[in-house]
């Protein structure tokens, strides 16, 4: 089996990406991690405290190292976060055996994100939180949904919308980044052909509409310089 394939088979990433992109996702997820794992004791007890990070270091890949991303927009990044915070909450109070509590609280996050449309992969580290979270977390009860989770995920949303827009090839949220670029008058996608095609897969895909035109509007010159060289 060719290496190519045993790569494909493996799911391993063969998009360039390059130093400079690696060490300012590095840099803004310690930024992000620093100022929530401070909150998080103020609300805490510091053994705790690092189980509820936990969600927060989730949520800084994909806003510090994909912010572009689908699942890392500002309604999944916050909403995803406190629906699946309630749910937990529900979860623990309500269900007393905590193996079914935790099963049932990652599952029906998942679910409530869907129809909420705020799929947020860590919210469902954060539905499990709140019920394997022991005493500490569970004495907050709903309390949890505001103070750390709300306080949290609005504290690293702000740190991911300013560490993001400093530099001038990264945008946050994902609109800004139409405006870097349009798709020339001559692309026959548009934005509408987009958002049919992604319906067809009916499957969550990491990216928005506006990278994919990027993409197919940086195909489109490269195509052109392409032409002109052959």
């Amino acid at each position: 089996m060719k290496v190519k394939n045993i790569e494909r088979w493996l799911g391993i990433d063969n998009e360039y990406v390059d130093h400079g992109e690696k060490w300012v996702a590095s840099v803004g997820a310690f930024a992000g991690i620093l100022a929530t794992a401070w909150i998080s004791s103020r609300f805490l007890s510091y053994g705790y405290t690092w189980l509820m990070v936990g969600s927060m270091g989730a949520s800084a890949v994909l806003l510090f190292a994909v912010p572009h991303g689908q699942l890392s927009q500002p309604w999944g990044a916050t909403g995803g976060q406190l629906i699946s915070a309630v749910v937990g909450v529900a979860c623990a109070r309500w269900i007393p055996m905590p193996g079914l509590a935790a099963a049932a609280a990652v599952s029906l996050a998942v679910l409530a994100m869907h129809y909420a449309r705020c799929l947020h992969p860590p919210g469902g580290a954060t539905a499990l939180a709140a019920v394997m979270g022991g005493h500490s977390i569970h004495a907050l009860g709903y309390g949890f949904v505001y103070k750390p989770v709300m306080i949290n995920a609005l504290t690293i949303l702000a740190i991911t919308f300013v560490f993001n827009n400093l530099l001038n090839w990264r945008r946050y949220p994902a609109v800004l980044q139409q405006h870097i670029t349009q798709p020339s008058k001559s692309l026959q996608i548009n934005r509408e052909d987009i958002a049919y095609a992604l319906k067809q897969i009916d499957s969550p895909i990491d990216v928005t509409e506006s990278d994919l035109l990027e993409i197919a509007h940086r195909a489109e010159i490269y195509a052109r310089l392409r032409t002109k060289k052959d």
